[in-house]
C-alpha cells in the first residue's frame, strides 16, 4: 500500500494533479490473483501460429463469483513460434465491459504473459520477468504495471483440467498514460532522439543495463511496426512543444540476463552472452545517465528487497538475481565507476 501510494505521488509529480489519475482496480494492487480461464486450451496452443484463430472462452476469478466471458487469441514474435513456447503468451478480449464492481472494470483487451513451457524452470523464467516489471515500477511511475496470478487452464472439449500456472497481466498503454497524464504518441517506424526526454531516456538506458536486456529501442521499430522495439512513446497531451516531450515506457524483458531464458539470443551481429551488461544510452544524455545511476543508488535496498517478495521465486533464483542485481550496484558504486563502465560506451 505504501509503495503504491509512492507511485501515484510520483505520478502527480510527473504530470502534474489535475492531468493524473488513479490506476484501474486490476493494476491498483499486487496481491497475486487466483483465475481458471476454462475454454478450448489443446486446440488454442496446437493450433496455427501463423493464421491465429481467436477462441472464446470463460475467465472465473476464483473466491469472488466474478465469471467473464473472453476471447483469447495468441501472440507475440519469439514466444509465439512453437518451437520456442509450447504455450504462447495470450491476449484476452472481452466480450463484454465488465461491471464496474469488477477487479477487471475498465479493461477491454490485456496482454497475458503465460508460461511458455509446462517446466518448473519455465515458471522461475515467467517469474524473474514479472519481477522486471516490479523493478521498473520502483524506480518511475512511467512504466507499465504487471499483476501476477495462477492460472487453472481448463479445457472445454473434455471438462478436465489441463495446467495450473503462473502468469502475469500487463497494463494497457493507454492506461500508464492516463495515470500519469499522458497519451500515447503516433509517430510510425522512427522518431528522433531530440524528440526523446533526456531525463526519461536516460533512466530507461540505465534500467536496462541494471537487468541486462539489449532487446530494445527508443527511437525505432521493426519494419511495418509501431515505434518503438520494446518500448512505448507517451506525449504530453494538448503540447505544442515537439522537442523532448516523448517518454519511452519499455515492457517484455524476457531476452535480459536478470530473467536468462533459454531461448533469449544476443542481437544479430552482436556476439556477447546474454548475461553480459553492454551500455546502451546516448552521449547527449549523460548528465541525466549520472542523475539516473544516483536515483539507483538511493534506491538500491528497496530494488534488491524487491526480489524476495516475488511470490514462487524459488531461493536459487532469488539468490542468483540478486548476485547479477549487485554487479550491476557495483558499476555504477560511484560517479567515476559510472564513467568508465558506462558512459564511455555511450551511443553518439
Amino acid at each position: 500500500m505504501i509503495r503504491m501510494m509512492l507511485a501515484l505521488f510520483g505520478a502527480t509529480i510527473v504530470a502534474g494533479p489535475a492531468l493524473a489519475q488513479q490506476a484501474t482496480p486490476l493494476f491498483a494492487s499486487d496481491q497475486p490473483m487466483q483465475l481458471e480461464i476454462r475454454g478450448p486450451i489443446v486446440a488454442l496452443i496446437s493450433g496455427s501460429r501463423t493464421n491465429v484463430a481467436t477462441r472464446h472462452a470463460r475467465l472465473t476469478l476464483s473466491g469472488s463469483g466474478e465469471v467473464h466471458a473472453v476471447r483469447l487469441t495468441p501472440r507475440g514474435i519469439t514466444r509465439l513460434r512453437r518451437e520456442t513456447c509450447q504455450f504462447p503468451p495470450l491476449r484476452v478480449e472481452f466480450s463484454q465491459a465488465p461491471p464496474a464492481t469488477s477487479v477487471f472494470a475498465h479493461q477491454r483487451r490485456l496482454k497475458l504473459v503465460t508460461h511458455c513451457q509446462p517446466s518448473s524452470a519455465f515458471q522461475q523464467h515467467l517469474l524473474l520477468e514479472y519481477a522486471a516489471y516490479r523493478l521498473y515500477n520502483l524506480i518511475t511511475p512511467e512504466s507499465f504495471r504487471a499483476r501476477l496470478a495462477t492460472i487453472d487452464y481448463a479445457d472445454g472439449a473434455s471438462a478436465r483440467p489441463y495446467i495450473s500456472r503462473p502468469g502475469f497481466f500487463i497494463e494497457d498503454r493507454d492506461d500508464v498514460g492516463r495515470r500519469i497524464g499522458r497519451k500515447p504518441a503516433t509517430v510510425g517506424e522512427r522518431v528522433s532522439i531530440t524528440r526523446i526526454d533526456p531525463a526519461a531516456a536516460a533512466r530507461v538506458a540505465m534500467f536496462e543495463y541494471m537487468i541486462g536486456n539489449l532487446d530494445w529501442a527508443i527511437t525505432a521499430s521493426p519494419k511495418g511496426d509501431e515505434c518503438c522495439h520494446n518500448s512505448r512513446l507517451l506525449a504530453v497531451p494538448n503540447s505544442s512543444n515537439v522537442a523532448a516531450n516523448l517518454v519511452p515506457v519499455p515492457y517484455d524483458f524476457d531476452f535480459s540476463g536478470l530473467v536468462d531464458a533459454p531461448y533469449a539470443v544476443p542481437p544479430d551481429g552482436s556476439d556477447v552472452s546474454v548475461r553480459r551488461r553492454v551500455y546502451r544510452g546516448y552521449c547527449r544524455h549523460n548528465v541525466q545517465a549520472r542523475a539516473a545511476a544516483a536515483d539507483f543508488r538511493a534506491k538500491r535496498s528497496a530494488l534488491l528487497a524487491e526480489i524476495g517478495t516475488i511470490t514462487g521465486l524459488d531461493e536459487r533464483n532469488r539468490r542468483k538475481a540478486i548476485a547479477y542485481l549487485e554487479d550491476f550496484f557495483a558499476d555504477i558504486a560511484t560517479d567515476q565507476r559510472v564513467e568508465q563502465k558506462l558512459l564511455a560506451r555511450c551511443l553518439k
